[in-house]
């Protein structure tokens, strides 16, 4: 077994990415290894300053037809960089978290012939994963039921489960009354869904106050939305808590019992992990409907419910009435929530990497 253990983490973009990578690092880190992240300029605000040293900056683009010929150079820049970066760092491995800003970095470890583990949590595995299987040691994936790998990869799949933040797991669950009259809705959404979700969902929600229902939002919003919605609940009485970006989310998961959120792979999976009925409102824009794909499997599996986004307005309004008159529905989904854990995903991957140490 070498006495190199350098993992570099690559990853990037939104926060359904950088979570789960930073999340690797400390539990790598903790475990008598040396990760290093890597991450576009556009992930750097989903880290904790902990990692902030232990980072290293790469940018790249996603293939934009519109723009190609920029995106092409630009990913480019960022190969040459991570070629660099590797030379210099001479890392063990490369862990890929999937998505674009992962894609340099991990292509330049394969010029380079360092080997690369790739980890997909999404029911479709994505384009840049797609790409870079052929010369993965491993493809880690959330669910059996993943889409899109073709079967002669089949040998390098290994179900490890969800890589959530350890305070997800630690996380002591609150057992909520089944018969709480008052529903505690949580809204959440990264910048784009935040936007829309601000734009569609007050007048649905002050629509269920006129009917007599008796419930509690709290908000992800923008920060130049915030007047705009308090002006509007407070003229309908609604009692209601907004918020921007935090890092404790814990602490609104805590104080809910229905989250209606996109259908991002990691937001899901935390949701499920901490036994909170879903809503689920998949992005039609989703890379290859990726989204859809999630939310279905939720709804399917029991875990939660999938509205899409051009029924919102005639859908959402009957169902939160339906679910505020007989909160069995509620407590039917959190009983199928408790069937499932992800809490051994740290050790799988401890597993996997171990059996790569020993046969690099």
């Amino acid at each position: 077994m070498s006495d190199n253990k350098k993992i570099i983490i690559a990853t990037g973009g939104t926060g359904g990415h950088i979570f789960p990578a930073v999340s690797l690092a400390s539990y790598l880190n903790k475990n008598s290894f040396n990760s290093i992240l890597t991450t576009d300029e556009r992930g750097l605000k989903f880290i904790n300053i902990q990692f902030i040293k232990n980072t290293k900056i790469i940018d790249s683009s996603s293939l934009n037809k519109k723009r190609k010929f920029f995106s092409i150079f630009k990913i480019l820049i960022a190969f040459f960089k991570s070629i660099f970066f590797l030379i210099k760092t001479k890392p063990k491995f490369i862990f890929g978290m999937g998505g674009y800003a992962s894609f340099p970095v991990c292509f330049a470890g394969i010029v380079l012939r360092i080997p690369l583990i790739i980890y997909e949590n999404n029911l479709m595995i994505g384009k840049s994963n797609r790409y870079l299987a052929p010369f993965s040691k491993k493809i880690l994936v959330s669910y059996k039921d993943i889409e899109g790998i073709n079967s002669k990869y089949k040998k390098k799949i290994v179900i490890i489960g969800n890589i959530l933040r350890e305070s997800i797991f630690n996380n002591s669950k609150i057992n909520k009354k089944e018969t709480e009259n008052e529903l505690k809705i949580l809204v959440l959404g990264g910048s784009q869904a935040a936007k829309i979700f601000a734009e569609i969902l007050p007048d649905i929600f002050v629509n269920c106050k006129k009917n007599g229902m008796k419930f509690k939002v709290f908000q992800q919003c923008l920060e130049g939305q915030k007047l705009e919605l308090q002006k509007k609940y407070n003229n309908s009485k609604i009692n209601f808590e907004l918020f921007s970006f935090t890092f404790d989310i814990l602490k609104y998961y805590n104080l809910s019992n229905l989250v209606i959120t996109r259908a991002g792979s990691s937001a899901l999976a935390e949701l499920l992990n901490c036994e909170i009925p879903i809503i689920s409102i998949p992005l039609a824009s989703s890379a290859e409907n990726h989204q859809l794909k999630n939310a279905k499997y939720f709804d399917d599996k029991g875990f939660g419910i999938m509205v899409e986004e051009k029924d919102l307005k005639n859908k959402l309004f009957n169902l939160l009435q339906s679910i505020h008159k007989d909160k069995s529905m509620l407590n039917l989904i959190k009983k199928n929530q408790k069937k499932h854990s992800d809490k051994n995903v740290f050790m799988n991957i401890k597993e996997e990497i171990a059996k790569l140490f020993y046969e690099n």
